[in-house]
């Protein structure tokens, strides 16, 4: 059998039981045909065969992204970035704003995200009365970068149909000032609310999920485990969008949404689709609902008051009876499940409702997941590699908000995303950058897994440091446990579909500090290469 692609003198990290790297790897349609030594894989080269000399730069399992938001990240696209670095003050972005507003039709929605009001220069939040100046003729949006929390114009509100007597939502809070007006900070499920009426068109869903594949293409990210938007709507726009091939990665959708959680699960449920319905394209993947805030907020719920704020420990979505009563039918209907969880008694309350729905109805292989697992303690790790749980911490978190966690968590930045603790116990972890909370590259997320530092050099739980091989562990081979695909990708396997990254150095020669700055030159999926930077040459034999 000839290949149609190989790869010579590389350093192909294979990812396999044994950590084994070797030379080469040749492909044959969508599939991984040959694995070792130049020599051996030399034998699959034909006349038509496609040959790459890598230099000795790194080759790859195709990177997974274990939670991000695809859908969400393509549509903040469309709206202006406040992570932008021109983007410094409120001033700067209420003049973006006022020339988004110049250009957009009255009655259009004007929208920003990625505000984070500790790096303004006012380090504070807009006000409803200077959004209310930018216009009274479009509705207007700013969204927080922990996508937890917004400030919107009267006119948003308006539309929303929220005033001063409108009850505060489960889980959420519509800020007033001291005198009881709306400030328009929306904080958790009231912000979640709010995007149901800040809807897109079909049109500009479609163009935003397009653009979401391209760029995670580019940063060689072959597979992605969707967290969520808008309910079961998106679960149909992402089906179509891959059939279309409008999304190039592959797709496993959680059972999600950013408003009314139970709601779509149930749906779901009565529709009797269940996890792992679907193909190597496009798989529908846990249930899942959201039980805290945020991590940079801070909402996160905790079991000992913030050390910014000694009156402060969160917000809690649902009680622990609730939870239950809608994952612990999902797990008995056979779904693996998983929650939104960030602070310990977040984390506590899910993984009892674990315990009692394998207590009540026991299942073998479940890989019930928790989504981030922030702050998870020595006794919450036991107890999650006791009941053979997946956390997906963001391993890319400590770098961009790092310096806030130390400020409200304190020393309990030490137990934060805790990798090391999770693989020292056995624990599989699968990582996730919650894009567009925080940047996608992968790159960023084994860097920052490697070195635990943020953007400003300070150690953020340096104790959780691990090492490069096992980072790259985190986003290829254990990504793919955590959505029962280990035995058709994550690693560079005879047999395995062809997802495969090339970076223009060697990961492992590279300087630690310098993973970052790691490019990607080459990304293909299924075979295919679907990315390729101008600076690659191939070699035609």
């Amino acid at each position: 059998m000839k290949a149609d692609i190989v790869f010579i003198n590389g350093e192909v990290i294979t990812v396999d039981r044994q950590n084994s790297i070797v030379d080469a790897v040749a492909v044959k349609g969508n599939r991984i045909i040959g694995v070792g030594s130049n020599h051996e894989i030399m034998g699959y080269v034909g006349e038509e065969t496609n040959v790459t000399d890598l230099k000795g730069k790194t080759l790859l399992p195709g990177f997974i992204d274990s939670h991000l938001h695809l859908i969400l990240y393509g549509v903040f696209q469309l709206g202006i970035s406040c992570k932008s670095i021109e983007m410094d003050s409120v001033e700067a972005l209420l003049d973006s704003l006022k020339k988004k507003a110049a250009e957009t039709p009255k009655g259009e929605w004007i929208r920003a995200w990625g505000f984070n009001e500790t790096t303004v220069k006012e380090n504070r939040y807009p006000t409803r009365k200077e959004l209310d100046s930018i216009s009274t003729d479009h509705p207007i949006i700013i969204t927080r970068t922990c996508g937890h929390m917004s400030v919107v114009n009267s006119l948003a509100l308006e539309m929303a149909e929220i005033d001063e007597l409108t009850m505060d939502p489960q889980g959420g809070i519509y800020e007033k000032d001291s005198e009881g007006h709306l400030t328009g900070k929306l904080i958790e499920q009231a912000n979640m609310q709010m995007n149901e009426v800040a809807s897109y068109t079909e049109s500009e869903l479609m163009k935003a999920v397009k653009l979401a594949s391209d760029h995670f293409l580019a940063a060689g990210i072959t597979s992605i485990h969707e967290a969520g938007a808008y309910g079961p709507e998106s679960i149909r726009l992402l089906q179509r969008a891959v059939k279309s091939k409008d999304i190039r990665v592959r797709v496993y959708a959680m059972i999600a949404s950013l408003n009314d959680c139970p709601d779509t699960v149930d749906k779901m449920m009565k529709a009797g689709v269940i996890t792992g319905t679907g193909d190597d394209r496009f798989r529908i993947g846990p249930a899942k609902l959201f039980t805290d805030g945020s991590s940079t907020g801070p909402t996160i719920a905790t079991r000992e008051p913030y050390s910014s704020d000694p009156n402060n420990s969160g917000i809690l979505y649902y009680s622990e009876d609730e939870i239950y009563q809608v994952l612990g039918e999902a797990h008995k209907k056979g779904y693996q499940i998983t929650v939104h969880a960030q602070g310990d008694k977040a984390i506590e309350m899910y993984i009892n409702c674990v315990e009692r729905a394998l207590e009540e109805a026991p299942r073998k292989n479940h890989r019930h997941r928790i989504e981030h697992a922030g702050i998870s303690t020595p006794d919450l790790q036991d107890r999650i590699r006791k009941l053979g749980m997946i956390p997906v911490p963001n391993p890319p978190f400590p770098y961009e908000f790092g310096d806030i966690y130390t400020y409200h968590y304190g020393e309990r930045v030490n137990y934060m995303y805790p990798v090391r603790d999770f693989m020292d116990k056995g624990i599989i972890a699968a990582g996730g950058s919650d894009s567009p909370i925080t940047d996608y590259n992968p790159l960023v997320g084994i860097h920052t897994a490697v070195n635990r530092k943020s953007q400003s050099g300070n150690d953020i739980g340096a104790n959780q440091s691990i090492s490069v091989e096992e980072a790259i562990r985190l986003y290829t081979w254990n990504g793919a446990y955590a959505s029962f695909e280990e035995e058709t990708k994550g690693s560079i396997e005879v047999g395995k579909l062809a997802d495969l990254v090339v970076l223009n150095d060697s990961i492992l020669r590279v300087n630690p500090n310098e993973i970052k700055n790691l490019k990607v030159e080459t990304t293909i999926v299924d075979g295919e290469i679907l990315y390729r930077s101008e600076k690659i040459a191939d070699l035609k034999l």
